[in-house]
């Protein structure tokens, strides 16, 4: 059993674990391993977003932003999703990931403004990155198999981990709650760049990528996830978009994942942006929609054990404010980060 913190990351506590050490998980999860050469990673979200379909000028952005990652110091990885918003816009999203940060900064430059530097009729466009430092950010794989996401980067995975499957163990998994509460401190405010719109956040911002791929399923188990468990899940995910700055989810996207022919595929994902890592916490340990989605998977794999042939993922990341890259051009006032910033500084 190993620990989900890697060696060269871990240090004296200044605050403990949850769990104590001869705690034992009920069943296998796994982490991603970065070789200790790589200190910091980048996630970078390129959106589109439109009025109903995505218009011939979205589409256009889109073959664009697929043609810069080509360039010299494009990203190692990146994937595409879309979902339709609170507001009933379109919105395409392409992420993208690095795991050495001086190239991300060399190419982002003429990214940004060729993404959100022009207008495009009848589309906007915003730009939502984070470059923590491996220390800032953890993941969990239920399969060795098919890294998603930033572990795509990974030098590869671990073997079974103890801090999983119990409250708590998200926070346990990311190497700075070793010394740190990584509590929010400082505002949110928004500066105008002509038609641009910077959101500088607190710090601490909290970013959660949590994903399932149904691809392997069969007849049975994919009617039990598809009619038992999705519903309930998309239900949670609505909760987060349409009410969720009530308990710290400033935004929250629930959103299947497209290939790069936009034909969709049989995976999904929620991503959501937090006040912090314990607003997440506390809805995750005690709101009612994630008691139901817990409940109904907490069922399912039970019901199938080890023959569950259904993957789940996520992704944590808690960041400090220069650690973030905001940026949003024409998109509607609850895009995003934008959520986030009080009335009186829109």
């Amino acid at each position: 059993m190993e620990s989900a913190i890697p060696d060269h990351l871990r240090s004296a506590r200044t605050r403990h674990r949850r769990v104590p050490d001869d705690y034992a998980p009920p069943y296998p999860s796994f982490v991603a391993r970065h070789k200790p050469a790589v200190v910091r990673v980048v996630m970078a979200y390129f959106g589109v977003q439109t009025r109903g379909e995505p218009s011939e000028a979205a589409e256009q952005a889109l073959a664009w932003i697929v043609a810069a990652f080509g360039q010299n110091g494009g990203p190692t990885h990146w994937d595409r999703a879309r979902y339709i918003d609170e507001a009933g816009f379109t919105n395409v999203v392409t992420v993208a990931y690095w795991d050495d940060r001086a190239r991300f900064d060399r190419w982002f430059p003429a990214a940004r403004e060729g993404w959100t530097g022009e207008r495009r009729n009848g589309a906007g466009t915003f730009i939502e990155v984070l470059h923590p430092s491996v220390e800032g950010y953890e993941t969990l794989f239920s399969s060795l198999e098919r890294p998603e996401g930033v572990a795509v980067l990974a030098d590869g995975m671990s073997g079974e981990i103890q801090e999983h499957a119990y409250w708590g163990g998200m926070r346990d998994r990311i190497p700075k709650s070793q010394t740190s509460e990584m509590a929010p401190s400082g505002n949110i405010t928004a500066v105008r760049d002509g038609a641009r719109i910077r959101v500088i956040p607190s710090d601490n911002v909290c970013l959660i990528r949590s994903g399932q791929d149904w691809g392997d399923t069969e007849a049975s188990e994919r009617k039990m996830y598809l009619e038992d468990v999705e519903p309930v899940l998309r239900e949670g995910m609505d909760f987060l978009r349409d009410d969720g700055r009530s308990i710290g989810c400033y935004a929250n996207r629930y959103m299947t994942v497209v290939a790069p022919d936009g034909t969709r595929t049989e995976k999904s994902y929620g991503m959501s942006w937090w006040k912090s890592l314990a607003a997440l916490e506390r809805w995750a340990e005690s709101h009612p929609t994630h008691v139901r989605i817990f409940g109904a998977a907490m069922k399912y794999l039970s019901t199938l054990g080890p023959a569950a042939k259904l993957r789940l993922y996520h992704e944590v990341t808690v960041a400090r404010a220069d650690e973030a890259f905001f940026e949003y051009l024409d998109c509607h006032p609850r895009t995003g980060m934008l959520n986030a910033v009080p009335a009186d500084n829109t």
